[in-house]
């Protein structure tokens, strides 16, 4: 895919730097996956997918692409991964600065702790939102503290974090949960309940970070580490549009789409799925 492709392939009234509301930071990364390779070719085929996506939304009844929607360079990726969160933290960073909702595209789970640090920094009672297969509370793994499989452990060193459809995670973490803020796939199918508890768990202002293999494999089986017993796509969306609807959403990333030339049906739910977390942050 060309670098200077736009998200959702729009007019370029649409896409114009200085007038956009919304900025996308694609982040090509994946040096510390540790099975099935290729997540640093998920921003592009989200990108490309796309353009493909309808840009009216019938459940809204709303078009938020004509907030703007400036689609960036991508963030260097020949870097270690200490060097490639202080290069995300600084890119989302200005772009917050500057006034834009960011929505950053990783890459494997690692480029998301950039991000988390960025809009940190810049908001009071903030809390990450993480919905995700895995725990990610490993100090560190394979030699790194900046793995995909320590994201939430460095998120949490920023702020409180709330995990959603975890399903895996190995002994060494479970010291480091916090059983109230976490909420296991296994009690989350049966019912909705468990949505108004988990709002009641964050804070007013809330960072969202998407790992893709939060999605059950029967619908998102493009990720790296794909885990069986996930959700399904609407009860994920009626989540995130309660989350909308009770609580501040000040940016969002979306990672671990691992691109199959096979199955395109995984990334366009990923760029289906950003445009609906948009619609939802915008519209309410």
């Amino acid at each position: 895919m060309e670098e200077h492709k736009s998200f959702l392939d729009l007019d370029e009234n649409f896409t114009q730097k200085d007038q956009a509301k919304i900025a996308i930071l694609p982040v090509p990364y994946d040096k510390t996956s540790t099975w099935v390779k290729g997540a640093d070719k998920g921003p592009f085929s989200i990108i490309e997918a796309s353009g493909a996506v309808e840009l009216y939304d019938i459940e809204t009844d709303f078009e938020v692409y004509k907030k703007g929607i400036y689609t960036c360079p991508p963030v260097k990726s020949d870097l270690s991964p200490e060097e490639l969160v202080m290069a995300v933290e600084e890119a989302a960073g200005q772009l917050v600065d500057a006034g834009k909702f960011v929505v950053t595209l990783g890459g494997e789970h690692s480029v998301s702790v950039g991000a988390v640090k960025a809009h940190s920094a810049r908001y009071e009672d903030l809390c990450v939102l993480q919905l995700d297969a895995h725990a990610d509370l490993r100090e560190e793994y394979e030699g790194s503290r900046y793995s995909h499989a320590c994201f939430a452990a460095r998120a949490k060193e920023a702020c409180p974090v709330i995990q959603i459809g975890v399903r895996s995670m190995s002994a060494e973490e479970k010291p480091f949960l916090v059983k109230e803020n976490v909420f296991f796939a296994k009690d989350i199918h049966q019912s909705d309940q468990w949505i108004e508890k988990a709002i009641s768990r964050l804070s007013p202002n809330v960072y969202i970070s998407i790992d893709l293999d939060v999605f059950d494999p029967s619908i998102m089986p493009s990720t790296g580490t794909p885990e069986p017993g996930g959700l399904t796509w609407y009860p994920v969306i009626k989540f995130l549009r309660a989350v909308s609807e009770n609580k501040n959403i000040t940016g969002f990333d979306v990672a671990e789409l691992c691109p199959n030339e096979n199955n395109k049906s995984p990334d366009f739910l990923a760029a289906k799925l950003i445009y609906k977390l948009l619609g939802y942050a915008f519209g309410n």
